[in-house]
């Protein structure tokens, strides 16, 4: 899962940063991550996607992209610029770490309107100091906290790094990679 982080960061990292037109990729989600036989990720589905000349580094846009994946600037009278492609990253990420949806309520006592899939991680991660609690139960029996704890809270560092509400908060894509590469 970290190689696959890794790739995608790396793919939307290119599209932002070296390519002669800047594309915003719009909807990153789960479902437009493809893997091959050895597991490499391919970024598809640009179908939401926007090309920009290099100068004009911020954009006003209708509403694009997957609720639930969808940075708060989309919902703002705010320009939308790359760093609304790095906030779905950060929830994909939070998501392959966690093995759940992002709009999956983790706690049934609690109203789905009121759970918030990064506030439920960061409490567990950085409040509790319990990565246990937040790992996907398909990968937690092989979870060794001495060999992969520092993977683990780069990812989830990373992710909440760029799940920061104000846009210029959040890091460049290139950063992300370079924070998961260490």
């Amino acid at each position: 899962r970290y190689r696959i982080a890794l790739g995608v960061a790396r793919a939307i990292a290119y599209l932002h940063e070296e390519c002669l037109e800047w594309v915003l990729h719009c909807d990153i989600k789960p479902e437009n991550i493809l893997l091959g036989d050895d597991f490499c990720p391919k970024v598809s589905d640009f179908g939401l996607a926007k090309l920009k000349k290099k100068e004009y580094i911020v954009t006003k846009s209708r509403f694009r992209g997957t609720p639930g994946y969808l940075a708060p600037e989309w919902l703002r009278p705010e320009p939308i610029t790359s760093k609304s492609d790095v906030y779905s990253f950060g929830l994909v990420l939070l998501e392959m770490v966690a093995g759940k949806r992002n709009f999956d309520q983790q706690n049934s006592e609690v109203d789905s309107h009121e759970w918030y899939f990064p506030s439920w991680a960061f409490d567990k991660v950085f409040k509790e100091m319990n990565v246990d609690d937040i790992l996907d139960p398909i990968i937690k029996h092989s979870y060794d906290s001495t060999a992969h704890f520092d993977m683990v809270n780069r990812m989830v560092k990373t992710a909440m790094w760029c799940l920061q509400d104000r846009a210029e908060n959040r890091p460049t894509m290139g950063k992300v990679a370079k924070m998961l590469e260490r």
